[in-house]
């Protein structure tokens, strides 16, 4: 694959009948978990900041699929859907989103900091494209260690416009790292139009960098998965790092405090026509690995694993003050001079 260049759909191996399956639930899980956290937030149940994931979960799911179990990842704050997708519980996601100790990080990390070290999934992160540098340290960890696992740092169109994107690529670059960039470009940095604040394709910019990038379709589960096992195949040969531009759309506002003042509901509803979950399930309606009836036993299946995780979540108590200060260690002892 040349510098820079637009992939066509479907490049890579295909996924089997089964995986497709799993596509199927595992999007449709991070769809009705994140309508969920939108009711629970209207109830008070989750409070603070709450970026939903919903219309993007093709990326999520086409990617992480790809990976292996020992695959490292890091990601954003937008980071629900990554983490399903990954594997974490359910119940300790919600219980998490609840800030109560049941939650991945026994409630002080709440939504923008997932985080699951069985899992490989090496958090979310609030500051726009800081855990970019941690992917390189990653990447190094790897090479380092003589190991074959690769980093999938993902990150949002946002970050493009950091300083520590372009320091992540670089060295990435140089040191030939096992990293996979991977942007999902959702159309909005917050409410700012992307081609109001970037005069190029994101892309072409990592492609400056002597890298191997591309633009995928982020809407279409088969195509991400596709184009991140030909990434990941990239890295794990010694090749360096490779980078895939995902153009994606979040139905909802930038987070559940967005009036969305900057975009028409015709703009959401002409990007729902594409929606992945649909897409995918037509396709496999066509083929005949599904039907509706399976299709609807499968909806309720997910929507019963949702009420369980706010029922979870709910029976979970708050983190006591007593607790204030576990996890803190001591830098020094000593006298105060």
């Amino acid at each position: 694959m040349s510098v820079g260049q637009a992939i066509p759909t479907m490049v890579g191996e295909p996924p089997d009948d089964e995986l497709q399956q799993r596509f199927l639930y595992e999007m449709l899980l991070i769809r009705r978990f994140e309508e969920k956290c939108a009711e629970m937030y209207t109830r008070g149940k989750i409070r603070g900041f709450l970026h939903l994931y919903t219309g993007e979960e093709a990326c999520a799911v086409g990617a992480i699929n790809a990976l292996r179990d020992d695959d490292k990842i890091v990601t954003h704050y937008r980071d629900h859907g990554h983490a399903l997708a990954r594997g974490v519980e359910p119940n300790r996601i919600m219980a998490e989103l609840f800030a109560r100790v049941g939650g991945t990080n026994e409630g002080r990390g709440g939504s923008m900091h997932i985080f699951d070290v069985s899992k490989n999934f090496l958090g979310g992160y609030a500051i726009v494209a800081g855990h970019m540098p941690i992917a390189v340290g990653l990447g190094l960890a790897a090479n380092l260690s003589d190991e074959d696992w690769a980093a999938l740092c993902i990150f949002g169109d946002g970050g493009v416009g950091e300083g520590e994107f372009h320091e992540a690529l670089n060295l990435a670059a140089i040191w030939k790292l096992p990293v996979v960039w991977f942007c999902e470009n959702n159309g909005y940095g917050m409410g700012v139009p992307f081609d109001d604040s970037l005069a190029n394709d994101v892309y072409k910019i990592a492609a400056a960098y002597q890298m191997p990038s591309v633009r995928i379709d982020g809407m279409d589960v088969l195509e991400v998965y596709s184009a991140t096992q030909l990434a990941l195949a990239h890295v794990r040969e010694g090749n360096g790092p490779y980078f895939i531009e995902a153009l994606t759309y979040r139905y909802r506002g930038h987070s559940m405090a967005d009036p969305e003042l900057y975009r028409t509901k015709a703009e959401v509803e002409e990007y729902r026509k594409r929606d992945a979950i649909e897409r995918l399930k037509r396709s496999m309606i066509a083929d005949g690995l599904i039907d509706e009836p399976t299709y609807q036993a499968l909806v309720a299946q997910v929507d019963a694993e949702v009420d369980e995780a706010v029922a979870f979540a709910d029976a979970s108590p708050e983190p006591g003050l007593h607790t204030l200060y576990d996890h803190i260690t001591k830098e020094y002892e000593g006298e105060s001079g």
